[in-house]
């Protein structure tokens, strides 16, 4: 399932910008951050497709969205220009950005490069 996320919520899982000026993933988990609207056609087409993955790879990654619309501070601080926009956060390296509407394919390629992880196999 995936979890929205407000500023606070932010900072205490993801990355204190306010306190850190290096970059520091406070997460016990590789994670996505979906940048989203709600009026956002592209955004809402990815949406199942992040629920099935947070369910597919639930217990290895987190998936949290953010709604730009309410939370200016946090699309700002990563200068979200476009939606969606999704942030990749490994464990251990920096994290990437990836504009616009992936396909589920491509978001499990940049799981499997950015993140480390892959679906188990059957």
């Amino acid at each position: 399932m995936t979890e929205h996320l407000t500023k606070e919520t932010f900072l205490k899982k993801v990355f204190n910008y306010e306190q850190n000026q290096e970059w520091k993933f406070e997460g016990d988990k590789p994670c996505i951050i979906d940048f989203y609207a709600d009026w956002c056609g592209p955004c809402k087409m990815v949406a199942p497709v992040l629920e099935e993955l947070s369910e597919e790879y639930a217990g290895k990654v987190d998936i949290y969205k953010v709604n730009t619309e309410q939370e200016r501070d946090l699309a700002m601080a990563f200068g979200i220009q476009s939606i969606p926009s999704m942030l990749f956060v490994p464990m251990s390296d920096k994290p990437q950005m990836a504009v616009g509407a992936l396909p589920k394919q491509s978001i499990e390629q940049a799981m499997k490069d950015v993140l480390g992880v892959s679906a188990d196999v059957n």
